[in-house]
């Protein structure tokens, strides 16, 4: 008795091999992070040990500027050298809220945006976490199902070829 197995077509094999020699790779990786600025303390935690974690690997974080996941990541990744941190703020420094502002002090590696103060939040936003994107080899993201503007950031880092970890907070 014969069987016929349906393989992946050779394009899906290479994508999926690709992706696993980036997962396998102990090379130093510029890893991204994005997420809501709405975080459920109880994952702040999380956060923090992951982003704790590859740093003291050595790998070169980045994120943008904002309360929430970023915030959590910024203050991880300082407490273990902050010259493996990069962030990229959607506006100004003068645009960001107090309590942030005093954390992005210490940051080494500081990208304003000020040409883009005119904007609405959302659409700088966009635009950062497109920039910020295009710089990294890995995304880690944690959304909500409705967070359009993150999903559509994995969205477009998936069409990059770039190696996506989507967490969902709900």
């Amino acid at each position: 008795m014969s069987r016929s197995l349906d393989l992946p077509s050779a394009e899906g094999v290479d994508a999926l091999a690709q992706e696993l020699a980036k997962l396998q790779d102990n090379g130093k990786r510029r890893i991204a992070f994005l997420g809501s600025r709405h975080v459920p303390v109880v994952d702040i935690h999380l956060i923090e040990l992951i982003a704790r974690s590859l740093a003291e690997e050595g790998h070169n974080i980045l994120t943008s500027g904002s309360q929430g996941v970023n915030s959590a990541v910024i203050r991880a990744v300082l407490d273990i050298d902050p010259s493996l941190l990069t962030v990229l703020l959607p506006q100004s420094l003068d645009r960001q809220i107090p309590e942030i502002k005093d954390q992005l002090e210490r940051v080494m590696h500081l990208v304003e945006k000020s040409e883009n103060d005119e904007l609405p939040l959302p659409l700088a936003s966009s635009l950062c976490n497109q920039e910020i994107i295009t710089r990294c080899d890995q995304l880690i993201c944690f959304a909500f199902h409705d967070s359009e503007t993150l999903l559509n950031s994995c969205r477009c880092a998936e069409e990059m070829g770039k190696v996506v970890s989507l967490l969902f907070f709900d």
